[in-house]
């Protein structure tokens, strides 16, 4: 007992100082064993051995006053209560476990009692059993051999006895259908019947035992023939011919001309569907779509063949890829995985392991599924090119997965075939012709829409403009359309119809079709195929047919109309700025084209559409130039300009090349902008006598000439040119109006030139001439970037004239600003 004054209280560390001091009371360590403690000698140590109680009180007593005797009398009355608590709780939580451990002790006691009864029981039978054992090896020690003999003998007799009832055995088998138990026997017996057969009573069952053989042979040849048994039972049947020595080449052999006969069934029907399909074919139909030509709001009412619509079959692509699927491919697989089971994968055991059957039935297997699918993929192939419409993509797009996805079901069975191969070799082309009849289509639909434009420009004469010539907006019929509202009804038509193309060609590289993401594939069809084969083609075409515009011949340009020139023009210039950048930018983003082949670059690309803009840009300004010129040469050609009277007014074929200019001018203005122009004089339409200096100056002294005065003249004229700027008539224009204007009217102007130079004029055809030029003068500068380049040519023209003049006498300047004025 602890000498501290402190009483214990109730909380978790008094608790466990509680727990201390019974540990400490009974000597326990903190492992609960007991503790080796050191003993003390002190006899006013409560907890020693040697306490004693009445020098204890004496002590205390002697050192503690009466108030710290009654607290430590309290404080020890408590501490005596604590532990007399803890013991009992102690008691109780173990109350449990010492019954417990008395049951288990008295157990023990019963058990072991009863086992140490069975120890003795089982000793005395041991010995027991030892006595008996010798008592039976010595009675039986002298008959030992005889036993053996007679054992010996007594098997001999049984197995002549199963030699002996073997041809009953085997009947009974044969009647029951038990034919493995039937082979088993004869396969036990066969050696030994084998090895005795010199003696006749061995012969005779042998002989038996073949014919019977033979029969069950012949069922098991009509059972494995027929075909009509499970698996299983096919299994067992070829194993048992097998083990009757039936050569292993012909029941292959028999096997695959069975399954032959049946899947020839499946490939007729699928090529009946075929000539169904191509009897019942009907071509194209008849649907409206919207031309550009007509208003860009409204259809047009004209029922035109569209290319990109399917003809009718009897059957859909899918419906002919699902029947040969589901009947033929199936069939084959199934053929392929029993004919592995019976021949290929059985194990090879005794005999048969030297025989290398596998090997020769695997090489077999691969023959015939290579013929057998070398047919069904023809008629693949033939039902895939009757697909000529590509209005609806979806159809051959899953009907090819569904081809592919089937074929690598063979590929697992058959390791090493070469028919997924081939399979697949068809779906990429499949795929290829299905870019080639897209373009087609594509390229239809442009030479489509350009026969919509020409008829939309056939239109009246305004509507080519599509405004007057005063630059208003009023054509001759509402609904007819302007040039600006053709080329973006041509242009969206096209670009449109090339975003559902490429929209219907995305289904062949969607995630769900399983030859999408495969390397064979993706790669090669997005980058070759669509790329390059589909959008670039139809890019090039676009600007090679523009270009074949251009080789039309003809004094008048050919058929082609003007306005389909410039508008082309304007097209090809359009997809070099922008349009094939954002057609291809839109195409590799869409199918992710990774350019590991060559592929054509956009530089490349736009600058044949700018060559085909500027081709067609010049063969515009020819053609017009030439409609001009062809007006100005007649007038020239049917005049007699010796004998003409005194000009009154301006001739109308100057007025009609003044309209016709001013109609051009407006055309053009319509698709180019305006362009860059020289700054123009105030007086630009008055400077015709100033322009004409020369000339005049030539005609004024040339009566006081010698005789050798025209070749003064001449001189004269050739120093003025060695000083002006020499005229390019057939440059290449820039895009834009101006140059365009200036580039028909120098051709103009200098056909007309051209004529003056081989005509002869009188007096009054010279002035005729310089009222026509004068006319031209107040009109044309304000067409052309350099007003200079029209003075001069007119000046030309004036002074070409009274070169070729009988009697050079120049109109008044006066005169002729009233006559122009008043024309």
């Amino acid at each position: 007992m602890s000498s501290a004054t402190t009483p214990p209280d109730s909380d978790p560390k008094g608790q466990r100082r509680v727990h201390n001091m019974l540990k400490l009371y009974y000597g326990l360590n903190e492992e609960g064993k007991a503790a080796d403690q050191v003993e003390s000698l002190d006899p006013c140590d409560i907890n020693g051995l040697h306490f004693d109680p009445e020098v204890y009180l004496n002590k205390l007593r002697k050192e503690c006053s009466l108030g710290e005797l009654m607290d430590h009398e309290s404080c020890m009355v408590k501490q005596i209560r604590s532990l007399d608590s803890d013991m009992q709780t102690l008691v109780y939580e173990n109350y449990n476990k010492f019954i417990s451990a008395t049951d288990t002790i008295r157990k023990m006691k019963n058990d072991f009692k009863k086992m140490e009864d069975e120890m003795d029981c089982l000793s005395a039978n041991m010995a027991a059993i030892t006595e008996f054992s010798a008592r039976i090896s010595g009675t039986l020690q002298d008959q030992h051999a005889q036993i053996t003999k007679l054992s010996g003998v007594h098997t001999l007799l049984r197995k002549l006895q199963f030699l002996f009832e073997l041809p009953a055995r085997l009947n009974k088998c044969l009647e029951l259908q038990a034919y493995g138990q039937a082979v088993s026997a004869h396969r036990r017996a066969r050696c030994v019947l084998q090895q005795y057969s010199h003696m006749p009573s061995f012969r005779g069952i042998q002989d038996d035992c073949h014919v019977i053989m033979e029969q069950l042979a012949q069922q098991l040849r009509q059972k494995f023939r027929d075909g009509g048994s499970s698996a299983k039972d096919l299994s067992e049947c070829v194993e048992l011919l097998l083990q009757l020595d039936e050569p292993a080449e012909e029941l292959c052999d028999k096997f695959l001309s069975h399954a032959q006969s049946r899947l020839e069934v499946d490939l007729q029907g699928l090529e009946a569907e075929l000539k169904d399909s191509a009897v019942t074919d009907t071509g194209g139909g008849s649907v409206q779509k919207t031309s550009p030509g007509s208003n860009p709001v409204s259809p047009s009412s004209s029922s035109v063949i569209n290319p990109f619509l399917s003809p009718t079959a009897g059957t859909d692509i899918l419906e002919f890829i699902d029947r040969g699927c589901n009947e033929f491919v199936s069939s084959l697989c199934l053929v392929i995985a029993s004919y592995q089971e019976l021949f290929i994968n059985r194990p090879q055991e005794g005999e048969f392991a030297s025989k290398n059957i596998p090997e020769m039935a695997n090489g077999k297997l691969h023959v015939f599924v290579d013929t057998l699918a070398a047919r069904y993929f023809s008629l693949v192939e033939r039902r895939i090119q009757e697909e000529k419409g590509v209005s609806d993509n979806s159809l051959l797009v899953r009907a090819l997965d569904r081809f592919h996805r089937r074929l690598q079901a063979i590929s697992k069975l058959l390791p090493g075939s070469a028919v997924p191969c081939h399979g697949t070799e068809i779906v990429v082309r499949a795929a290829r012709e299905r870019i080639k009849q897209y373009l087609s289509a594509l390229q239809t639909f442009y030479h489509d829409s350009l026969t919509d434009v020409r008829q939309a420009l056939a239109a009246p004469r305004l509507a080519v403009g599509g405004a007057s010539a005063s630059g208003g907006g009023a054509s001759s019929k509402d609904d007819t359309p302007s040039l600006p509202e053709l080329l973006a009804s041509l242009s969206n038509f096209i670009l449109n119809q090339l975003k559902s193309v490429l929209a219907s060609v995305h289904l062949f590289t969607a995630k769900d079709i399983t030859f999408s993401n495969k390397p064979y594939f993706k790669g090669e069809f997005c980058s070759q195929g669509v790329r390059e084969g589909l959008v670039v083609s139809f890019i090039k075409f676009i600007c090679q047919s523009s270009r074949q515009y251009c080789e039309s011949t003809g004094d008048r340009g050919g058929s082609t109309p003007p306005a389909l020139l410039l508008l082309l023009s304007r097209l090809c210039l359009d997809y070099d700025t922008s349009t094939i950048s954002y057609i291809l930018t839109l195409t590799d983003e869409q199918f992710l084209v990774q350019h590991h082949t060559p592929v054509t670059p956009v530089t490349a690309l736009c600058a044949e559409a700018r060559e085909a803009a500027q081709k067609l840009l010049n063969h515009y300004v020819k053609v017009q130039g030439l409609i001009i010129s062809q007006m100005l040469r007649k007038s020239v050609e049917t005049r007699d300009w010796v004998n003409t009277i005194e000009p009154r007014n301006v001739r109308a074929v100057m007025k009609r090349v003044v309209e016709d200019t001013t109609s051009i001018d407006v055309q053009v203005g319509l698709l180019y902008e305006e362009g860059v122009r020289k700054a123009h004089s105030s007086d630009s339409s008055k400077r015709t006598f100033s322009v004409y200096s020369s000339s005049r100056q030539q005609i004024r002294y040339a009566p006081s000439y010698t005789p050798s005065a025209p070749m003064d003249t001449n001189l004269l004229s050739n120093i003025h040119k060695l000083f002006s700027e020499r005229i390019d008539i057939f440059s290449p224009v820039e895009f834009n109006k101006v140059s365009v204007l200036t580039g028909i009217i120098k051709i103009s102007l200098k056909t007309f030139l051209e004529c003056v130079r081989l005509r002869t004029f009188g007096r009054y055809g010279l002035q005729q001439i310089q009222v026509d030029c004068h006319y031209l003068q107040m009109y044309l500068w304000r067409f052309v970037s350099d007003e200079n380049l029209v003075h001069f040519l007119l000046d030309e023209i004036v002074g070409s004239a009274a070169h070729r003049c009988l009697d050079p006498s120049p109109m008044e300047q006066s005169v002729i600003e009233v006559i122009c004025e008043r024309g």
